[in-house]
């Protein structure tokens, strides 16, 4: 059965059952703080687990993209050794939410398993949860006697809490799971072990098929249960690893979701699947990282520094490490299987197509920044070697060479052992273990239980008609962590209070109680669809009425900037060509940023043309058309513009200004006049494809324009007034550019002065001409005449100490090279050595180095000193 079939034949069948079919949420998380990706299918729906919000329909089912490179088995390191784990994977799910239980959820996965897909029932076993002393809990007999009437009770075993209990996290929704295991070895295999012994043992052939979890306690945070008020069912069945059963074969990879990408990779390198480990490694890895980095761009993840975007650059660069090792790739070539990669799966994940080209260019990019990287850091693991005093290179060194400049260490010891020398790899674990406390130092928090006040689950966003309200506070929780400090999060029953989404930030304001009292409202945010208020401090009677006040300063800044986002972006589409997306934006008050696609940096002509565009539209006064809770289709039909990576409902939102027409959830003005004026104030590259726009609006046009004046009759002061400043100005750079001229000319004449006074100084110690001397010199003449003395004299150790200004210190160190290949001198260590006596430092190449520091006083020293390199 081909994958496509497999995957249509699972949502057809839970379709049959009554399920809503749903498509895959985006792969990057909005709106929950604890994680980066969906890392499970139930992920998207965890509103629904915490009753924070309730689904159109009670059964849902879908194939969700997850992502996951840490965790049991799915250390990012680890992907490519075996034939069964992934970094992305698909998961095949069916939900209930307060519906049908257990009974249903065994029933079915055993009939789509045995009847339709006819696994034969001899090669499955199924875990029960075995109970747990811990948490007071009994085996899971009801899960056993339903298992017990359709399969044999010698393949019914028992599970342990870590394999056999299901957990959203620290806190929340849980409960006992059952798992469907799968035995794919050959016949002579089984002969030999039973296949029960296997299950849970980490063996690649008897692996874990179908989680069915039984979601019906509640984890607090002193670690007790307690019921939830409805029982729900949460399975997921790995699509990767039921397409092999399917298909008949051992390993995920020789499935037709990877085989034709392996294919391609084939191709490329010119080598051959399956004739050399580390080549068949080296192929899995780039086979499964290809599909990780595009699902996250099309989703709307860029490679970067930090957060999401740290991941997915950390998993693109072990594909290209993996193929400049072991297939010889110097050159970028991912960006090639995104082609098989879209025909593939485009079909069911349009966005692959749709995003086809960004995903390209960025992973070329990408792929050409990385072997830069790697050419780099090859020099540099060089000149750590030439360094070395020893065959063992040590951690510390590593690890910078890692953590500075991205270079892998498996790459570092790899070029060790081929020179003959070994790493210190102790050592590197010990400077990785640091990094890893300093960072979970930095991250720690802990989250108490929620206090009910009120039983509702209103918590109605009315702030899009008024910025203040009468609310009461219906539940609340302590928050610490490291970086913040104790907070309290306060959920209300209704908010006037913005939620930071939709690349706008979070309203801020206070509440006032009854006595006048104020707590100040921090932040608000929206986690898994419950709005949260941050603040530092509770009210001093949290049960009573509050008035709820917005900062409407900082609301109607950030409203104008949000407007002038849509603004921008049809003036994009219209100056630069309907190919413009927009691929990201941050809403502040102060200011806008909008990512966007586009081939090449805007001139000068085309920034001012979206300037005006937008400006146009200020001045043409639009009112805002705002249509709530319409029908998605409804909108679109109407022309509003979706935007790639956003997860929207059957009802939305759509914001209307002129020709400017989207779906949103922002807040904005009544009026485009209300932005006064739209000013661009840079515009860069933030990916391969993808531009970068910052701008502001109202009060930050004004300061801008305020600021920019005050410079001008600054600069027109110093300029004595002139009544033509910039030609004033170009005059003055003339005039100074011929005085640099005549300073060059005159400090090339006193640095021959110099030569020649003091060649007479040069004495000889040893074999070596040595020459230690202060002069009154700039660094660019006293490299030249250093030079020029090294080609008059062979055998040259000179050393000279400048002082630029009377805090600045300089050594400038010259070793002919002669001297440098037969007695193993090397400029850069002197400086080194001798910077710290001018309490600096510096270094450069064995022949000439420098080095600067801010004691002046320490120059006769270091060049005393100098002479114990010779003596």
């Amino acid at each position: 059965m081909k994958s496509r079939d497999v995957r249509e034949t699972f949502l057809n069948f839970f379709k049959e059952k009554s399920h809503s079919i749903v498509p895959s949420a985006p792969m990057v998380t909005k709106n929950d703080p604890t994680l980066l990706f969906v890392n499970s299918g139930m992920a998207p729906f965890k509103e629904y687990f915490l009753g924070n919000g309730k689904p159109k329909n009670s059964r849902i089912a879908d194939t969700q993209k997850c992502l996951r490179v840490s965790g049991k088995h799915n250390d990012l390191e680890e992907v490519g050794y075996d034939t069964y784990h992934h970094t992305l994977f698909e998961m095949l799910g069916n939900w209930s939410f307060g519906d049908y239980f257990k009974k249903e959820a065994i029933s079915w996965a055993w009939e789509l398993l045995t009847d339709v897909y006819q696994i034969p029932k001899d090669i499955l076993y199924v875990t029960i949860f075995e109970g747990s002393e811990e948490d007071n809990l009994p085996k899971d007999s009801e899960a056993y006697e339903f298992w017990k009437a359709i399969v044999p009770e010698n393949r019914i075993l028992l599970g342990s809490k870590k394999d056999n209990f299901w957990e959203m996290g620290d806190q929340g929704p849980c409960g006992p799971c059952s798992e469907i295991h799968v035995d794919i070895r050959s016949a002579e295999e089984k002969s030999k072990v039973d296949g029960k012994e296997l299950v849970n043992q980490d063996h690649p052939q008897v692996v874990e098929l179908w989680n069915l979890v039984f979601m019906q306690y509640n984890r607090k945070a002193d670690g007790s249960l307690e019921d939830l008020p409805a029982k729900h069912i949460d399975t997921g069945m790995g699509f990767e690893r039921l397409c092999t059963v399917l298909q008949g074969v051992t390993s995920n990879y020789d499935t037709d979701v990877f085989t034709p990408i392996i294919r391609e990779i084939e191709t490329i390198s010119n080598t051959d699947y399956g004739k050399d480990e580390k080549v068949d490694i080296a192929t899995r890895v780039i086979a499964d990282h290809v599909r990780a980095v595009a699902f996250s761009i099309a989703d709307g993840q860029l490679p970067s520094n930090t957060g999401a975007g740290y991941v997915i650059r950390r998993i693109l660069r072990r594909a290209v490490r993996y193929g400049f090792t072991f297939l010889n790739q110097t050159d970028p070539f991912m960006y090639r299987l995104v082609d098989i990669l879209s025909k593939k799966m485009g079909p069911a994940f349009p966005e692959l197509n749709s995003q086809k080209q960004l995903i390209e260019n960025v992973i070329r990019e990408e792929e050409s920044s990385f072997l830069r990287t790697l050419e780099q850091g090859l020099i540099l693991l060089n000149k750590i070697i030439e360094d070395a005093d020893s065959k063992t290179i040590s951690g510390e060194r590593a690890f910078e060479l890692y953590d500075t400049f991205g270079f892998p260490i498996d790459l570092t010891s790899l070029i060790l052992r081929e020179k003959g020398y070994q790493l210190d790899e102790k050592g590197f674990q010990t400077e990785m273990k640091k990094q890893k406390e300093r960072s979970r130092s930095a991250s720690e928090s802990s989250t108490d239980d929620w206090t009910l006040l009120k039983e509702t689950n209103q918590n109605d966003f009315i702030g899009y008609d008024q910025l203040e309200a009468d609310i009461q506070i219906t539940k609340y929780r302590k928050v610490s962590s490291k970086k913040d400090g104790d907070q309290y999060q306060l959920v209300f029953d209704v908010t006037p209070f913005y939620p930071e989404g939709g690349g706008q930030v979070g309203d801020k304001g206070y509440l006032e109680d009854t006595n006048g009292d104020v707590v100040y409202i921090l932040d608000t945010k929206r986690e898994n669809n419950l709005i949260v208020h941050f603040a530092k401090n509770l009210p001093k009677s949290v049960d009573g009425r509050f008035k709820a006040l917005v900062d409407t300063k900082q609301r109607e800044r950030t409203a104008a900037n949000h407007t002038a986002t849509h603004l921008l972006h049809q003036a994009l589409r219209e100056v630069l060509g309907t190919h413009v997306e927009q691929k990201g934006s941050a809403v502040h008050s102060k200011y806008l940023r909008f990512d966007f696609s586009h081939f090449s940096k805007m001139t000068d002509e085309e920034l001012k043309d979206v300037e005006n565009f937008v400006n146009a539209r200020i001045a043409g006064k639009l009112p805002l058309i705002e249509k709530r809770d319409i029908p998605k289709e409804e909108a679109l039909a109407e022309g509003a513009m979706s935007l790639f990576g956003e997860k929207y409902g059957d009802k939305v939102r759509s914001i209307r200004f002129g020709q400017s027409i989207e779906l949103c959830g922002g807040t904005h003005v009544k009026n485009t006049s209300d932005l006064w004026h739209f000013k661009i104030k840079s515009e860069g590259a933030v990916a391969a494809g993808i531009r970068r726009i910052e701008a502001i609006t109202t009060d930050a046009v004004k300061d801008f324009y305020f600021e920019n004046n005050r410079q001008y009759f600054e600069m027109r002061d110093l300029l004595n007034n002139a009544k033509e400043p910039v030609k004033a100005l170009q005059n003055l750079q003339d005039e100074n550019a011929a005085l640099k001229k005549q300073v060059a000319q005159l400090l090339q004449e006193k640095a021959t002065t110099v030569l020649s006074s003091i060649e007479s100084e040069i004495e000889e110690i040893n074999g070596v001409k040595f020459l230690a001397k202060k002069v009154d010199l700039d660094a660019n003449s006293i490299k030249n005449m250093a030079f020029a003395i090294g080609k008059k004299h062979d055998n040259l150790f000179a050393i000279f100490g400048s002082s630029p200004t009377p805090e600045k210190a300089m050594l400038t160190c010259y070793i002919s090279k002669e001297l440098v290949n037969e007695k193993s001198y090397d400029a850069g260590q002197v400086v080194r050595e001798l910077g710290k006596l001018i309490q600096g430092g510096g270094g450069g190449q064995n022949f000439f180095a420098t080095a600067g520091g801010k004691n002046p006083a320490g120059i006769p020293n270091a060049l005393e000193k100098a002479k114990n390199y010779i003596g």
